[in-house]
């Protein structure tokens, strides 16, 4: 038997695996009972990084396309561990190869055979950034819609992709359109919301679920979400999907009213999608979190008043948090982009600039090459807030949890461990939660807003309320919302 345990790093050079399939089996291998740590992953500079950091050492000439496998095993585990978890590895990745029975259809290889097929109108395409184009292009040629989960796409190419939906009278959602909702069907992260009269247009994936679980909490269901990609509004790409989405709304008879939600736009593109609203038959209301823009509780609550339903109080759940010390900074750990913007124009607005705030999107491209959303692997968000709680001039952590499909099946399950070790390191740390989800979403909303009460966060249905909230405690006013 070893008394230490043994650590072996594999590189496998060429052997793409996507970041989804490779958590799976990366949680699989550390499941074992003889394992200690485990991680596959690409070769990326961002992967290699949460190698060395775990303490394994990658080879220098490890790239992105190659394959990392680390693994070391537990104290006591028997000689044969590391041999045996690297079959079990070799089982997992072989999994999604299968093809089922003797004699079943061969998969369609292309978006074109498989809309022949099936008779589909639309596609999702999510394969690596740099080789959806040609994916892209054969669903338009095939007369489909696209919607591209990809991101890390060139922008030279999203726009020659919604230039040529636009010749065949279709729609590209996407690059990185993490969510729409097409007939009461969620593609990508969506959440389960009531049918209704409000049509979104979404330059921004969880933007567009805090205003869809919003409304449902007011009894508002939607129609469709057209998800159109984060750099949709950008001075390069000008709106193109946009445009075409809220003309795609505007003529369709179950939508009575449009939210168009952005992470804070180019102001000439605002514009140009101002002036377009304001010739479409049905209203518009903008949730673009910018400093003197509405943020986007305060979009659904306009877009409430529009169709003449009551603003219902927005649903919190306040845990018991300690005075913060005076000059303590603010961190904020995101893993939706336009959560994130609107909690940092909430803070520019409220608190005077100080050395050691900072408010992270790990859901950005910088941090998902090689690996999968944060919304699905959050390794390294966890990381993050062992390392913010341990520095003693962080005062409040400030972080969102996005539920519905597509999402981690338990997020509090890893997240409230780690809020509960980090307020038993430090007695005088708050902690404040914003929890985008529905009662219907498969995590079972209450039962993730008990296990982080539990841990001692604080949690809000409203993104910004739990900003403003946090910026109260930072300021010494205690609860900044009220709690009744």
């Amino acid at each position: 038997m070893s008394t230490t345990g043994t650590t072996r790093v594999e590189v496998r050079r060429g052997a793409y695996h996507d970041s989804v399939t490779l958590m799976r089996v990366s949680r699989s291998l550390a499941e074992r009972p003889d394992v200690a740590e485990a991680m596959a992953a690409m070769g990326t500079d961002l992967n290699r990084e949460m190698f060395g950091r775990m303490g394994f050492a990658v080879p220098a000439d490890a790239g992105p396309n190659d394959l990392v496998v680390a693994v070391r095993t537990a104290r006591g585990a028997p000689g044969r561990a590391l041999d045996d978890a690297f079959r079990a590895l070799d089982e997992l990745l072989r999994r999604p190869a299968e093809t089922g029975a003797f004699g079943a259809q061969e998969p369609a290889r292309t978006a074109a055979a498989a809309a022949r097929r099936t008779g589909a109108g639309l596609a999702l395409l999510s394969v690596p950034g740099p080789q959806v184009f040609a994916e892209a292009m054969d669903a338009l040629d095939a007369g489909l819609n696209v919607m591209v989960f990809s991101d890390n796409v060139p922008v030279e190419q999203e726009i020659a992709l919604k230039e040529a939906a636009a010749r065949r009278g279709l729609i590209v959602m996407g690059p990185d359109c993490g969510t729409a909702v097409v007939g009461g069907a969620g593609l990508g992260f969506a959440n389960a919301v009531r049918p209704g009269p409000v049509g979104v247009v979404a330059a921004s994936g969880t933007g567009a679920q805090q205003v869809m679980c919003l409304l449902d909490a007011a009894g508002v269901g939607v129609s469709h979400v057209l998800g159109v990609g984060g750099r949709d509004l950008s001075p390069q790409v000008s709106g193109r999907s946009a445009l075409a989405a809220l003309a795609a709304l505007d003529d369709d008879a179950a939508t009575e009213l449009i939210v168009v939600v952005s992470k804070p736009p180019a102001p000439r593109v605002a514009g140009l999608i101002r002036e377009a609203a304001r010739r479409l038959d049905t209203p518009v209301v903008f949730a673009l979190p910018a400093p003197g823009e509405d943020d986007l509780t305060a979009a659904v609550e306009r877009a409430l008043a529009a169709l003449g339903r009551p603003v219902p109080r927005w649903p919190r759940w306040p845990a018991p948090q300690p005075p913060v010390p005076p000059g303590r900074a603010l961190r904020g750990l995101f893993v939706g982009g336009t959560l994130r913007d609107e909690a940092e124009a909430i803070v520019r607005e409220s608190l005077p600039p100080a050395a050691g705030h900072a408010l992270l999107d790990f859901g950005d491209d910088a941090y998902t090459r090689g690996r999968a959303h944060p919304m699905i692997d959050p390794t390294l968000r966890l990381a993050a807030v062992a390392e913010h709680a341990a520095d003693p001039a962080c005062g409040v952590l400030l972080l969102d949890v996005v539920l519905g499909y597509g999402a981690e099946p338990d997020p509090a399950a890893a997240l409230a461990p780690a809020l509960a070790a980090a307020r038993a390191d430090r007695a005088d740390l708050a902690v404040v939660v914003s929890l985008c989800g529905t009662p219907g979403d498969p995590q079972g909303r209450d039962r993730q807003v008990a296990a982080l009460r539990e841990a001692g966060a604080s949690v809000f249905a409203s993104n910004a309320e739990a900003a403003r909230h946090a910026v109260g405690l930072l300021r010494g006013l205690g609860e900044g919302v009220p709690d009744e």
